[in-house]
């Protein structure tokens, strides 16, 4: 599991000490990557609305979800059910 951020590295190092993160958290100040992935919030273009992505082992997007709007976050129950069918 990974977390890209539009933050800026110095924002991003302090959010990963407070929460004491042991996943990657990465930033993208630039954008360039939440500009990729076309999930740049309509509202405020430098920031990133809620994505979730599920790689299988192949490299392909398995599964996503795009929230439309940059405070609303996925149920991790929903994020659960989908990796339980790479597990079948």
């Amino acid at each position: 599991m990974i977390a890209i951020s539009a933050d800026p590295i110095t924002v991003v190092h302090s959010t990963q000490q407070s929460l004491q993160l042991t996943y990657p958290l990465l930033s993208d100040a630039d954008t360039e990557v939440i500009g990729a992935y076309n999930v740049v919030d309509p509202s405020d273009t430098e920031i990133a609305r809620p994505a979730t992505y599920l790689i299988d082992s192949e490299g392909r997007v398995a599964w996503k979800y795009l929230d439309t709007r940059s405070g609303d976050r996925i149920d991790p129950d929903l994020i659960l059910t989908q990796l339980r069918k790479f597990e079948q």
